[in-house]
């Protein structure tokens, strides 16, 4: 047999190691015997152990394997653990018994004097060494040798087998090692290789090799080693009696549980839910194993986010779990190199809060804040989520039980919390690589601190990082802080006094000012930050706010291509309309909508509607339109709320046009939002918007029922009833402008259902004839501009 590098070669040698393979499983062993030590001697010097082909190293497993076997007689083992009866009959006949009286002991029989082959030494090498191979496959048939093989030796020998293998739990070995030393010791225990004796050794290896988890740059490694230290915990539930295990269950069960529950993968999630399940079912001495198992079945724990939020919560509400699972997070999952685990851990502490809150104020929360400053972005960065979720919990707790925050929060831990910006700031970890997730966390920290209602002695600094976060490139940095905003002010500038009232004029007309810079990502950032202001910051600024954002919707040349700050700007005057709600009885206010601003915002939306802004990525005025759509329909619907005397019939009439005319245009995701906005328009009924043209005929045609199946993102769906309402003259043009835009289409699909629901071409050319000369030349003149 001889190694040889062509791919013929290599099948040829996979095809003679397979062949000897069977002929060693199968053969007799007095004919076999005398070819095992020169084959043996053969696959040594070949090396194919470290062959490249994962094929013939798999092989080269199984023929050593088979060669240990035939150099031992064919016996089992006097010596192996047995559990004793598997009967559930006789389990229950034996009730009462103690486990000594149980046939569950290590048999110890007089053993067969015999002497063990020099070679068995070579063939548990290999197979050792097989355990760490770099391929799954290979470390899985070692591991099933290495059971093999024990089984036929004497008990000295095999506890030596047993010892090497432990040994291969050590930080010096890769991830392949743990994972084939995890295997092995669960081909042993099912086997009844691993006496109880050893369990003291070897429950501290499984236990590390649940949560083994090796960093390696922006990833990491071990999710086959926890899966396989899963089923070591599954195999020893089926292999050993309750008494022998008891001394280790509650470890195991806490252990599992947080696997279960905090695992980043999905099969290693549900593979400890299935040892916890046999455990339970086994074992029986689980701690609350019943009413664990029927809520964190196989199959709730396939959520991630359910299992870190929900689960985890219903777990540690049983106090044998409940510091295992906070203490999990904190040392393992709060340095997580993803960021999202990260996150979800900081919310998983949040509600565990609630379960332990002594122990989160004394314990978890002072160990957490030195940690901000860690040289790891990534601790750094999961500890500043942490504090944040762990102190609003607190604060909820305090306020429930209607306590000060000081009796969980100390005064030094809060100043310690409350200096931590000034602190990164000194130490510029607020730039450079990572300045981007440190940004964000530290707008979590702000915001919660504000909800927890916290004492805040740097606001200048707070503010100053603020802007900054509103300037920065990134949308999550920006989203991030205009979301800690309404908190942050209703903490710190609610208070009217004379500080506050010079901070709140300040701060909008340094924010309305920024709404004119050269920068498209600053005016998206600030416009947001407007939109998010509570009403006590607009009170007495309502006009300039209401008046800049409508300047920064509009088109000019040197904005022409900012279609996303027009987006922003639309959002933002949506939501202060929002906030300030509307006073009908006052012709002019500063403090809310008056009927004047009513008719300005409105005016504002229908030029907003005509936005067909064209670049490099296509339509971008499409954003402006749908964020228009949006804005029209929260805004009329607040205003039929309060007064729905403001909406006149020449409003409502341009409101539904251009509506209709986004419904029947080619762009699926603003065609939907169109027809959602059509739709709560149309069929609001509590009450309903006043002066819709032909609102008795559009409902036959879009009803209630219709509306709530219909799918606007499929053209064949939307455009019969859509071209219906040619019919009614109000809606011709508009209908008719969205269906031509449409009809120049790229796709088929489209261009195809829109001549399927053209029903006549004499209906078409007489609707074109019935327009003027000036409508007709308005329609060619804003399509040549639009899509020319």
């Amino acid at each position: 047999m001889h190694v040889l590098g062509s791919m013929t070669d290599m099948n040829l040698l996979c095809g003679n190691l397979s062949a000897l393979s069977l002929m060693f499983k199968h053969g007799k062993r007095e004919d076999i015997l005398p070819y095992a030590v020169l084959i043996l001697n053969r696959l040594s010097a070949n090396n194919l152990i470290s062959h490249d082909n994962m094929v013939i190293r798999k092989y080269n497993i199984k023929v050593v394997q088979r060669l240990g076997l035939t150099f031992l007689k064919p016996k089992v083992a006097a010596w192996r653990y047995t559990r004793g009866t598997r009967s559930l009959a006789d389990s229950l006949a034996k009730n009462g018994t103690t486990a000594s009286d149980c046939n569950v002991k290590s048999v110890e029989l007089d053993e067969e004097d015999y002497d063990i082959p020099e070679e068995i030494e070579t063939v548990i090498e290999l197979l050792l060494n097989g355990l760490r191979d770099k391929d799954t496959v290979v470390r899985w048939s070692a591991a099933k040798g290495v059971g093999r093989i024990t089984s036929r030796l004497p008990r000295e020998l095999a506890d030596d087998v047993v010892g090497s293998v432990l040994e291969m739990f050590t930080h010096m070995e890769l991830d392949s090692a743990w994972h084939g030393g995890c295997l092995a010791l669960a081909e042993l225990g099912r086997r009844g290789l691993l006496l109880p004796q050893r369990l003291s050794e070897v429950v501290p290896v499984v236990l590390k090799a649940l949560i083994y988890d090796e960093r390696r740059g922006n990833f990491s490694v071990g999710a086959h080693v926890r899966d396989a230290a899963c089923y070591v915990c599954w195999s020893f539930a089926r292999a050993y009696d309750p008494a022998e295990l008891k001394p280790y269950v509650d470890n195991i069960a806490r252990a599992l549980v947080v696997v279960t529950v905090f695992d980043r993968e999905v099969n290693c999630r549900m593979a400890a839910a299935a040892a916890f399940q046999e455990n339970v079912g086994r074992q029986g001495q689980f701690p609350h194993g019943i009413d664990i198992l029927t809520t964190a079945d196989y199959y709730t724990v396939g959520s991630k986010t359910n299992s870190f939020l929900y689960l985890s919560v219903y777990i540690a509400q049983f106090e044998e779990y409940t510091t295992a699972l906070i203490d999990h997070l904190i040392t393992i999952k709060l340095h997580h190199w993803d960021r999202a685990i990260r996150e979800l851990t900081a919310l998983a502490l949040h509600n565990l809060t609630f379960c332990a809150p002594s122990y989160m104020a004394e314990k978890i929360l002072p160990g957490i804040v030195p940690l901000v400053t860690n040289m790891d972005l990534s601790t750094r960065h999961g500890a500043i989520l942490a504090a944040s979720e762990v102190l609003y919990a607190l604060a909820l707790e305090a306020k429930k039980q209607q306590r000060p925050l000081e009796d969980f929060i100390s005064v030094d831990t809060q100043q310690k919390l409350m200096a931590i910006p000034v602190i990164l700031l000194e130490a510029k970890l607020l730039r450079g690589l990572g300045g981007e997730l440190m940004s964000q966390a530290l707008s979590s920290l702000i915001e919660k601190a504000s909800l927890a209602q916290l004492p805040l002695s740097v606001i200048d600094a707070w503010m100053s990082f603020t802007d900054d976060c509103l300037h920065h490139v990134e949308i999550d940095v920006r989203s991030k802080a205009i979301s800690a905003l309404p908190a942050f002010f209703e903490q710190n500038l609610e208070m009217e006094n004379e500080r506050n009232a010079d901070y709140r004029s300040r701060i909008i007309k340094s924010y309305i000012t920024e709404l004119r810079s050269s920068s498209e990502i600053t005016r998206m950032g600030y416009a947001l930050a407007l939109g998010a202001m509570p009403k006590f910051m607009l009170t007495g600024c309502l006009n300039l706010v209401l008046g800049a954002l409508i300047n920064a919707v509009a088109i000019t040349d040197a904005s022409l291509k900012w279609a996303e700050g027009r987006r922003d700007a639309i959002h933002a005057l949506s939501s202060v309309c929002k906030t300030v709600g509307i006073d009908p009885l006052t012709a002019s206010s500063d403090c809310s909508l008056s009927p004047e601003l009513v008719a300005q915002v409105y005016d504002c939306l229908f030029r907003a509607m005509r936005d067909y802004t064209l670049d490099s990525r296509g339509d971008v005025g499409a954003w402006v339109r749908e964020a228009a759509m949006i804005a029209l329909k929260e805004i009329t619907l607040l205003v039929i709320e309060t007064a729905p005397e403001l909406i006149t019939p020449q409003i409502c009439e341009m409101m539904m046009c251009s509506v209709v005319q986004q419904a029947a245009e080619k762009i699926d995701r603003t065609r939907v939002i169109a027809g959602k906005t059509f739709t709560a328009l149309l069929c609001a009924d509590r009450p309903e918007v006043p002066h819709i043209p032909y609102r008795k005929e559009l409902l036959q045609i879009f009803s209630r029922q219709e509306c709530s199946v219909l799918n606007w993102t499929a053209p064949s769906e939307v455009f019969p009833p859509i071209s219906k309402l040619l019919h009614f003259p109000t809606y011709t043009y508009s209908v008719l402008l969205g269906l031509c835009v449409s009809i120049g289409g790229l796709t088929e699909s489209l261009v195809s259902s829109y001549y399927s629901n053209i029903t006549a071409t004499q209906k078409i050319l007489g609707i074109y004839l019935s327009f003027s000369h000036v409508k007709m030349a308005h329609y060619f003149r804003f399509t040549t501009i639009a899509y020319c």
